[in-house]
């Protein structure tokens, strides 16, 4: 096993604080199961700018990117991140079609980039050691997305 610098946990344990934060607890709680678009065109009419919810979208993806870009750049060991939460990579697959959209609409090819990359390193390391695993997890937020489009009519 690799020994790690202390700062790793000490960055790790910041991150987890600040994910403390109530406003983006409750937006984390509304992303993850409730966030039903599935297109550009589905979030704007759903959640419109200055909605609550199109402020919880922007909060949490927002975050995570800024977490991804910290994993990216080594800034914090890869494994250990994987290792501890998968909550990146599944904000990720929840607001990946809107997110490559609104990234084409707004000639942004950096729009959410960081947590992109980080989401597809952690699916190739979980397949490496669970290879079942992603396959579970995409049923998993397939399912997701189906109730949350369902609770919307």
């Amino acid at each position: 096993m690799v020994r790690l610098e202390p700062h790793n946990a000490q960055l790790l344990l910041q991150i987890y604080d600040l994910r403390r934060e109530e406003k983006l607890r409750k937006a984390r709680a509304w992303l993850i199961p409730g966030f039903a678009a599935g297109s550009l065109k589905e979030f704007l009419e759903m959640y419109p700018p200055g909605s609550e919810p199109n402020a919880y979208y922007r909060q949490v993806t927002t975050y995570w990117d800024m977490v991804a870009a910290i994993v990216n750049r080594g800034m914090i060991d890869e494994d250990l991140f994987f290792e501890t939460t998968a909550e990146a990579m599944l904000t990720w697959l929840r607001v990946r079609g809107v997110a490559l959209q609104m990234r084409e609409a707004r000639k942004n090819p950096l729009h959410l980039r960081n947590l992109e990359t980080l989401a597809e390193k952690q699916e190739k390391w979980i397949d490496t050691r669970a290879p079942e695993a992603m396959e579970e997890t995409r049923k998993m937020v397939a399912g997701l997305k189906k109730q949350a489009a369902a609770s919307k009519k």
